[in-house]
């Protein structure tokens, strides 16, 4: 499908998941134990054989732009690519992206060289898994300039996010950004005729998630407007015929520590609502040639562990173990993400870290961790307790980790010294 360009908007700073976007880009963190958040909306697009696709960031892309070099390599015969566009300096424009809609017209002399009858927009930072075929098929059936996923979702959840008002042949009528848990939306209720479970009141939340005719899109970016939500659609519905696209599965926006805590660890419930087993819509990321993980006299309950890791005489329960990291015998996992590590230390590094008095990568003995996001190349030292007393710290930036939403986050490459008691 040549004549789709898929663009995925990479966020600004992510400041909502800091400090895990301190040293990456929002669509770089690592999800999941071996993937990143970018690979979701990639996946989706390569399942539907989608393989023209711009990622749009502007913010530490360095990680990111490795990542994606390792991993989507297209063959010459399908003329496919995953490429960023960070945000560039040129004669017609200057400054960084000055939001979602801003990114694409900046970039508009990429995509004009491509040709695309139609531009999808994606998101860098949901988890979901949609057929973009039927999408790309109902709009075109539609006769529609723009098309919008949106999915069902309660008066509390819709507080938060654009809401649709769409009439019973799926045209969108009026649209809402973010609305608060005040104010007065019961004339968006869906329709009887488009509701999916009719013993609850549902509004159409929009996805983010956009299809556009290539004419459209240059009309409606053809002005100053610089954001999706808040100005190009809601000004479009008042101009072109815009549809909804009514999506039932699992989606969420995992752009907060508290949403990404949560989505990741929902992976390990005995059925996660987002499958990553589903061999017939894989979801695609680097391949490491790791070595299996190997399990030394260790109790793993309702637990995930990704390629090369070294667990040793631990209990481990409803955590998420990435890749190569290294559990030393006696350390317990409750509610854990642990990233995982980019190296294996050499026995040279460990013993020179032992003379420096630093901790080895991983989790040392006996360190007891609950409720909290390890990040890539953490050393947690021996004997440590984070998470397990209750110390009733507010949330906030303590130096070596952070507390957000309640749960501990040590940085990436972060030292916490043996006997630390968070």
């Amino acid at each position: 499908m040549a004549e789709v360009l898929s663009i995925v908007l990479g966020g600004g700073k992510g400041t909502r998941l800091f400090p895990l976007t301190q040293e990456r880009a929002k669509p770089a963190v690592p999800f999941g134990g071996k993937f990143r958040l970018v690979d979701i909306p990639i996946s989706n697009c390569i399942n539907a054989h989608l393989r023209q696709i711009y990622i749009l960031t502007q913010f530490n892309s360095a990680s990111l732009h490795l990542h994606l070099s390792q991993t989507y390599v297209f063959d010459s015969f399908s003329k496919g690519f995953a490429e960023i566009l960070a945000a560039e300096q040129t004669f017609d424009h200057s400054g960084w992206y000055e939001g979602t809609a801003d990114a694409v017209r900046k970039n508009f002399v990429h995509f004009r060289t491509q040709s695309p009858d139609y531009y999808l927009i994606l998101s860098g930072d949901q988890l979901y898994r949609m057929d973009l075929r039927d999408f790309l098929a109902k709009h075109r059936e539609s006769g529609a300039a723009i098309t919008i996923a949106c999915t069902p979702v309660t008066r509390e959840a819709a507080s938060q996010l654009g809401i649709l008002k769409a009439n019973k042949t799926n045209s969108i009528t009026e649209f809402l950004e973010k609305p608060g848990p005040t104010k007065d939306i019961s004339d968006f209720k869906v329709p009887p005729e488009l509701r999916q479970d009719k013993s609850k009141e549902q509004y159409l939340g929009s996805m983010g998630i956009y299809i556009f005719n290539a004419k459209a899109m240059e009309d409606c970016l053809n002005n100053e407007m610089t954001d999706f939500g808040k100005e190009i659609i809601p000004a479009a519905i008042k101009q072109l015929k815009v549809n909804a696209y009514i999506f039932d599965g699992y989606w969420e926006d995992i752009g907060t520590i508290k949403n990404f805590y949560e989505a990741n660890l929902e992976l390990t419930s005995v059925r996660p609502r987002f499958d990553i087993y589903d061999e017939r819509r894989p979801i695609y990321t680097h391949m490491r040639n790791l070595p299996p993980s190997k399990m030394n006299f260790s109790n793993m309950n309702q637990s995930i562990a990704s390629e090369g890791c070294i667990i040793t005489n631990a209990s481990i329960a409803n955590s998420i173990v990435g890749i190569r990291t290294i559990i030393e015998s006696g350390a317990s996992l409750n509610g854990v993400i642990c990233m995982g590590a980019d190296y294996y230390e050499s026995e040279a590094k460990k013993q020179q870290n032992a003379e420096a008095k630093v901790p080895n990568v991983g989790i040392g003995r006996g360190t007891l961790i609950k409720k909290a996001i390890i990040d890539k190349n953490a050393c947690i030292g021996e004997g440590c307790r984070i998470g397990v007393d209750d110390l009733n710290r507010a949330d906030g930036n303590y130096g070596q980790y952070y507390i957000i939403d309640g749960i501990i986050v040590i940085p990436k490459n972060g030292i916490i010294q043996s006997g630390t008691i968070i």
